[in-house]
């Protein structure tokens, strides 16, 4: 086990127990799990969790039971309403935040199974296929072939997304940059709310992290050379390299980009689309636009449900709290620009 996750390792599983164990995919991520640049790793950092489950209605329902005070008003209306709530709005993911939970505040989100596996496969909200683009910690998951096969597609497909708007040369660490940001395009959270060098603060530290979960993906893409002692990466950018990349996406980003550049009553098909993309030098632009896109939609939409899910009380002090570190993160920034004017004023 990678060093980071040593001390935490009993404490994140000793969490989970607390709840009902019919669980098909379970993970823990965020600050409170891996070192960010800025932030102290301290026992006092909230943890967050994500729990994939094959009958939302049912896992709720012994949910309520078990841990009722970790709920809104809402556990007021039944298992079955929270469940319609959390599959027909937002990202499909019903969030749970500050709970106290075994000494620890923490924050859980629940995702039907299902739901999971569209977003992993085909992007339908980015929101937890975002999440797992950066490193995590597995804490449960069942022999569940078409789960294990769509988690290890989200990843590549991160990669061919970072490739289509990466230069012919770049460096491990800047792959990884383009990879960890891509769930923060668009997010009106970078906005308000997030510090703005987030997507840094997770990379730096994280080196060693990114290269276990994307060393053998990297090494197995046939149109990469990976020079991995060197951390240098060189790749095909010719259109053909492009177009081919561009066929592998997922299909709701398929469909996006298709459509920014499709001409009304021309009604291409999508490989003609996706060839006049893979020829445009602004390629990397129209991904990334495509990308934003679908996080936008996302994250507007499951910040509202969150309101409610969390309550009046828990958003206002949720919302506090991430502006404080989007301001601490604005003065750290601040400093150093003015520690590195000095230095060359000296």
């Amino acid at each position: 086990m990678l060093p980071a996750l040593e001390s935490t390792g009993f404490t994140l599983r000793k969490i989970l127990s607390c709840f009902p164990q019919d669980i098909s995919l379970a993970f823990a991520y965020g600050s409170g799990v891996f070192r960010q640049s800025g932030t102290s790793h301290s026992q006092n950092n909230m943890m967050d969790f994500v729990f994939a489950v094959d009958d939302p209605i049912t896992w709720h329902g012994m949910n309520i039971k078990q841990n009722r005070s970790h709920y809104s008003f809402l556990k007021y209306f039944g298992p079955k309403k929270i469940s319609g709530l959390q599959n027909n709005y937002g990202a499909g993911v019903y969030y749970n935040t500050l709970v106290p939970c075994d000494g620890k505040i923490i924050k859980y989100g629940v995702v039907s199974t299902k739901t999971l596996i569209e977003d992993l496969l085909h992007w339908k909200s980015l929101y937890i296929a975002g999440r797992l683009h950066k490193p995590v910690k597995f804490l449960a998951q069942n022999e569940n072939e078409r789960l294990q096969t769509a988690l290890n597609s989200n990843l590549k497909s991160a990669l061919t997304v970072a490739f289509l708007m990466l230069p012919e040369s770049f460096s491990e660490e800047d792959l990884y940059l383009q990879v960890a940001g891509l769930s923060y395009f668009g997010d009106f959270r970078m906005i308000i709310g997030e510090d703005r060098s987030k997507v840094l603060n997770i990379v730096k530290p994280n080196m060693l992290h990114f290269q276990k979960l994307y060393s053998s993906i990297l090494h197995e893409c046939p149109d990469v050379v990976y020079k991995q002692h060197q951390g240098k990466l060189e790749i095909d950018k010719s259109p053909e390299g492009q177009l081919t990349k561009l066929m592998s996406l997922p299909k709701n980003l398929q469909q996006n980009i298709t459509t920014l550049i499709e001409t009304a009553g021309k009604n291409r098909d999508v490989e003609e689309l996706l060839l006049q993309i893979a020829q445009d030098p602004d390629c990397g632009l129209v991904i990334r636009h495509g990308v934003s896109e679908i996080v936008k939609s996302s994250s507007l939409s499951q910040s509202a449900k969150g309101i409610l899910t969390a309550g009046f009380r828990k958003t206002v002090a949720y919302s506090l709290k991430k502006l404080y570190k989007m301001c601490k993160g604005y003065r750290r920034k601040n400093t150093q620009n003015s520690l590195s004017s000095t230095h060359l004023q000296k």
